[in-house]
């Protein structure tokens, strides 16, 4: 029974993709941007009814200065929310500066 459960769960994570969302403040960002800031943020119940925020403007120095913002749930995160069954989903908040 156990090996069984295992087999499902690690099947499902390899079946499982990330997601990701991104931003383009300023025209279009480059192949491998690297990131000003990085937040891990924690949300519940699949992140029903909440939000994170984060200041892009303030991270960069002011708004003309964002190039973008890019929410990403990694293969890790939809892992960890397969394993809490959903009770725990974490998501990767990153601000990209000119």
């Amino acid at each position: 029974m156990h090996k069984s459960v295992l087999t499902a769960m690690v099947a499902a994570a390899l079946l499982a993709g990330c997601a990701n969302q991104r931003f383009n403040v300023a025209g279009e960002m480059g192949v491998n941007p690297t990131p000003k800031a990085e937040d891990s943020q924690s949300f519940f119940v699949n992140g029903i009814g909440q939000k994170q925020t984060i200041d892009a403007a303030k991270v960069c120095g002011g708004a003309a200065k964002v190039e973008g913002v890019a929410v990403e749930q990694s293969g890790m995160d939809v892992l960890l929310g397969m394993v809490t069954f959903g009770i725990y989903t974490p998501r990767t908040a990153r601000v990209y500066c000119k």
